[in-house]
């Protein structure tokens, strides 16, 4: 039965995945996610349903349009894959409950926000709306204090803090990442957010001294930060809890 289980999330997850790549094409360029149907990103041919069968399609067309030849990029096959491993792991965790639900949905959303990110350069306003208007209905259905005490505080925890940073820095944080963090510090609240706001510091400037010391980046080049706060939000929900009660036992 387990096993059962563990196979139908993996593949509702890598359902999902090949939606979400769907949203990382399309929404920064302004285009509907619903309408047109499928098309080839590089000759424009509508694509059949046999051409769209998530990670199928990919290995029989061996990474290749049908129709133009085209290689098709690895990214396709890798959202899917991902957000299904990433389902499976919150079942493992969670089972199937309110909190598998939430988190599934929002580490979905956070592939997005990162790929988008990493291409663009900017986090979609149209992302954060949904973040937060779906969080607002999974708590008034599944605990509405929690808004009042726990992710109002959240959403001006992390909304503030990057916001104070980007005055002082005079611009050096995005308005999309404060928005991000605003919309994780409602979804998550204020406990989870202190923790997401230090993991995404630290990730960040790991990440950044190696890409300088390895001259992949220069000190003045651009690092989008929306990476660095989703990491460090799956880093949360995975292992945050247990890293406080083993710092707090620890000292």
């Amino acid at each position: 039965m387990t096993a059962l289980w563990h196979s139908t999330i993996l593949l509702f997850g890598i359902l999902i995945g090949s939606f979400l790549n769907v949203c990382i094409y399309r929404i920064p360029r302004g285009a509907s996610v619903a309408f047109p149907p499928s098309h080839c990103t590089k000759c424009n041919h509508p694509l059949k349903i046999r051409d769209i069968i998530p990670m199928i399609s990919y290995i029989i067309l061996q990474g290749k349009c049908r129709y133009c030849g085209e290689t098709i990029s690895p990214q396709y096959p890798l959202i899917e894959v991902l957000n299904g491993l990433f389902y499976v792991f919150l079942f493992n965790i969670f089972s199937f409950s309110f909190l598998f639900i939430s988190y599934a949905i929002l580490i979905s959303l956070l592939i997005v926000v990162t790929w988008i990110d990493l291409r663009h350069q900017v986090i979609p306003d149209e992302v954060m709306i949904f973040g937060f208007i779906f969080s607002l209905f999974l708590h008034l259905f599944h605990e509405a204090r929690f808004i009042f005490n726990h992710g109002i505080p959240g959403f001006f925890i992390g909304g503030g803090v990057l916001l104070l940073i980007a005055l002082l820095t005079n611009g050096a944080m995005g308005g999309g990442d404060i928005k991000l963090m605003a919309m994780l510090g409602f979804w998550l609240g204020w406990k989870n957010i202190i923790l997401i706001i230090f993991f995404s510091f630290f990730i960040g400037a790991v990440v950044s001294v190696t890409l300088i010391l390895t001259k992949t980046k220069r000190r003045k080049d651009y690092i989008p930060f929306g990476p660095f706060i989703a990491l460090a939000t799956v880093t949360t929900v995975f292992w945050g809890e247990s890293m406080v009660k083993w710092y707090f036992h620890a000292f």
